[in-house]
């Protein structure tokens, strides 16, 4: 193998949040521990990616304690279980043995346990008012797994167009790339709190419909990654009407629907529910929707769990999908659970409830103060505004860069969003990613950071990240 001889395909792909920067901060990491003098600080922050608990956010208890016992089954029945483990602990996990008897280590349906799809099935329910098939939900390692799933079985080749927002999560373009795609851009309205107008949605179809390209689906991430933006029950409205005009599947990432945090001024509604209440006028709908154990308040990024559910796809078309999951046998059986627990909490009246409700609550209020100090601490300085989180894990800041910081990146072959974060990385070991790994309007330069360093330090971080700014203004001014 050489490079040259390497698939076009992979050479062409790209995926920002563990590009370059991060790659630098690697080297970082090693040199600081040859050297712990080698730079004016002491270890990495990684703001790069949504990876809670890297940053020290805490595992929920009754997760780990019922995954615990399932991993080791023999603690159930030890004498010493009920001196460490909380009764509902040890009843939910063997409730969970009896429907998994092959236990962890063993291969499970492609399609994911049984017992934890009947679990999903009620949680989306309980959400939105409509029943729901278990067979509809296929549990996968990760929402990451089912979307390159999804646009797998979509991409037949490059004439095939799949609609993705720009900013966006690299996942998508990466993904499209990958498979040949046509990666066709919408343009989220940063003026308007990264809002979506059906304006906008109507010029971005138009010109590839005029080529001739095969528009397939539209993608949407609510709330939005990297721009944190909830949309309104209108707009996901217009994006039906769109995908039905169009005849397009809508692909509905929604991940951080627990992440909400302004649950009055600004919901989040899923968009099966806004479909189904639209009734009969969205009944040709065909929609596949994405949730994942790893956002929320859960955090479980390395546990891989997720699902998807699908929506007004065919029979047919389902068996090829679950032909797709069972080329990889099935999920990680560990996920699946995870995933069980995160859609069937501990109930009010069971012992671990009062214990689980402040744990996720201690985190969800702490996330909402921490995106509120970091985004007041961008709009503090010098040539930045920044949109408010109103959910998700991260701030996408408009940086207004000088002129001679342009320059100077045009001459290092880089854009200056990528000065501005390696410059940052080195200079206060804080990791953030560069705007032009998401896209971003030309002439535009942002960065994406997430909101997650633990409160105790995080006034430290945002000390660091405006003296940074302020210096690398001078520098360039």
């Amino acid at each position: 193998m050489t490079v040259d001889t390497l698939n076009p395909k992979v050479l062409k792909t790209k995926y920002a949040v563990r590009g370059t920067v991060v790659i630098r901060s690697m080297e970082i990491e090693e040199e600081l521990r040859k050297n712990p003098k080698s730079y004016p600080f002491d270890k990495i922050t990684s703001c790069n990616i949504g990876n809670p608990q890297v940053l020290k956010q805490q595992p929920i208890t009754f997760f780990r304690d019922v995954l615990s016992l399932v991993q080791n089954p023999r603690l159930i029945d030890h004498p010493e279980a009920k001196n460490i483990f909380k009764g509902d602990v040890i009843e939910r996990a063997k409730e969970i043995m009896f429907h998994v008897p092959g236990g962890v280590g063993a291969y499970t349906h492609s399609q994911g346990i049984p017992y934890v799809r009947e679990c999903v099935s009620k949680f989306i329910e309980k959400r939105d008012g409509y029943a729901v098939d278990p067979n509809e939900i296929f549990l996968t390692g990760g929402a990451s797994q089912g979307v390159k799933d999804l646009l797998t079985s979509l991409i037949r080749d490059n004439n095939d167009g799949i609609m993705i927002s720009i900013p966006q999560y690299p996942l998508y373009s990466a993904s499209i790339a990958l498979l040949g795609g046509n990666q066709i851009n919408y343009y989220l309205d940063e003026e308007n709190q990264w809002g979506l107008s059906r304006r906008e949605l109507d010029r971005a179809i138009q010109k590839p419909l005029e080529s001739g390209i095969n528009v397939r689906a539209i993608c949407v991430i609510n709330p939005g990654n990297p721009t944190g933006q909830c949309l309104s029950a209108e707009s996901q409205k217009g994006i039906i009407d769109f995908c039905l005009e169009h005849n397009l599947v809508l692909m509905a990432d929604e991940v951080y629907q627990e992440n909400v945090y302004y649950k009055t001024k600004k919901p989040f509604y899923s968009f099966r529910k806004i479909a189904l209440d639209m009734g009969s006028k969205a009944k040709d709908l065909q929609m596949i929707s994405f949730h994942s154990v790893s956002k929320g308040f859960i955090g479980e990024c390395g546990q891989r769990g997720g699902y998807y559910q699908t929506h007004g796809i065919p029979t047919d078309v389902k068996g090829q999908l679950y032909k797709m999951a069972s080329i990889s046998l099935c999920p990680n059986t560990g996920g699946q659970i995870m995933t069980s627990l995160m859609v069937n909490p501990p109930k009010k009246g069971e012992e671990s409830y009062s214990q689980y409700i402040q744990e996720r609550d201690n985190i969800y209020n702490s996330l909402k103060r921490r995106s509120i100090k970091l985004a007041n601490t961008f709009n503090s300085m010098e040539g930045v505004t920044c949109n408010m989180s109103e959910g998700a894990l991260y701030l996408f800041p408009n940086i207004r860069v000088p002129e001679k910081a342009k320059q100077a990146a045009k001459k290092k072959g880089m854009n200056p969003s990528t000065l501005y974060a390696i410059s940052c990385l080195e200079q206060t070991g804080i990791c953030i990613v560069p705007g032009a790994g998401f896209g971003q309007k030309e002439g535009t330069f942002h960065i994406r950071t997430t909101f997650l360093p633990p409160e105790d330090q995080f006034d430290d971080v945002t000390k660091k990240l405006s003296q940074f700014h302020k210096k690398f203004m001078n520098e360039y001014r």
